[in-house]
């Protein structure tokens, strides 16, 4: 963090009409050395294009016009959720990001003022600098962050991952599998048929369709689908995000016969090694809920969980809103759900999912 006695710092709600603003800004979070891919405003705007859910960007500057940190917002209006301001929405990071340490209780102060001008009872900040002050909680328990860094090629890669795993991989690559990236109409629509089967298997709504166009128009070649196939059937797809030397698997789907094939497997190792290509150093997989399948799974191939700090504000006599599906409150909900014909869950699903963030 720098030093600026004396400063006078102002925080303003950025112009993304402006296309110039946001290209200022862009470059500022890729420039930041602690920034992620949910911190740039293409995050924020794509999620608007593709939900309606509105994007709000704080910035802090000093007098002299210097950008000394920013906290991208999405503000989710629900009918079934209520209303919360959410940094960054529908992203499992975001959150405060300073190069001066005043910067971060300004915006997190100018945040919770737009959180009451709008009428949220709730602010969530995922990740990113710890907001000070009392009324913030931190929920460090719910959710697990897996990152690791790429070996040199592929035989030391496989040689990372733990032996039994390590087996399961190998038997993907005697699948006969074949594996492509793009970003075309083609590998969008598979990639939607199969993240809406996986989703309805777990028993939550699937997200429309039109925000993962939006996220891969506005992320350009920082965004890209990887798919596994058999004899042209597709088993296994993922949009994967990069950012500053890092590849981040995202979006994932599988259809029935991906477990068989090992067709997960095979994804993510070869993703791998096309990031590793591409000159990405880190492999990113993502959060996944404690105590769940998906984050035992990544810990077979070697990565350690690493809790993920989220902070949260909430109204004084308001309950903190909540739209985690293992809470006990969705349990009942997620069985029914799994029970619904899937093309009646995949029409009604992006509505509700919409109001998720």
């Amino acid at each position: 963090m720098s030093a600026m006695p004396g400063l006078v710092l102002m925080v303003e709600e950025a112009r993304l009409s402006d296309p110039a603003v946001v290209a200022d800004l862009d470059a500022w979070v890729c420039a930041h050395p602690g920034s992620t891919p949910f911190q740039r405003p293409g995050w924020i705007m794509g999620v608007e294009a593709g939900t309606g859910q509105k994007a709000k960007l704080l910035v802090a500057r000093s007098a002299g016009g210097e950008i000394l940190g920013l906290l991208p917002l999405t503000y989710i209006r629900s009918a079934l959720f209520g209303r919360a301001l959410v940094g960054s929405g529908f992203a499992v990071d975001g959150g405060i990001l300073t190069t001066h340490r005043k910067a971060g209780a300004a915006l997190s102060d100018a945040a919770w003022t737009l959180a009451e001008k709008l009428g949220c009872t709730t602010l969530e900040l995922r990740g990113g600098e710890t907001p000070e002050g009392a009324p913030w909680q931190e929920k460090a328990d719910a959710y697990l962050g897996f990152a690791r860094a790429l070996a040199a090629d592929d035989d030391a890669e496989l040689k990372a991952v733990p032996k039994r795993h390590r087996a399961e991989i190998r038997k993907g690559m005697g699948n006969g599998l074949t594996f492509e990236m793009g970003r075309d109409k083609r590998l969008r629509d598979i990639h939607y048929r199969l993240y809406a089967h996986s989703v309805h298997n777990l028993g939550t709504p699937v997200f429309p369709r039109a925000l993962f166009d939006a996220v891969l128009d506005r992320f350009g070649d920082d965004a890209d689908i990887a798919l596994v196939s058999k004899d042209g059937q597709p088993l296994s797809a993922v949009i994967s995000l990069y950012h500053r030397g890092a590849c981040m698997p995202y979006w994932h789907g599988a259809g029935d016969g991906a477990r068989a094939m090992r067709s997960n497997e095979y994804l993510y190792f070869r993703l791998m090694g096309a990031a590793r290509e591409r000159g990405c150093a880190i492999f990113d997989f993502g959060r996944s809920k404690v105590g769940t399948g998906p984050a035992a799974w990544k810990k077979t191939w070697g990565f350690e969980g690493e809790p993920l700090g989220y902070h949260l504000r909430t109204a004084p006599g308001k309950d903190t809103r909540d739209v985690n599906p293992l809470s006990p409150q969705y349990r009942r909900k997620v069985e029914l759900w799994k029970k619904l014909p899937e093309s009646i869950a995949n029409l009604i699903g992006p509505h509700i999912a919409r109001g998720l963030g």
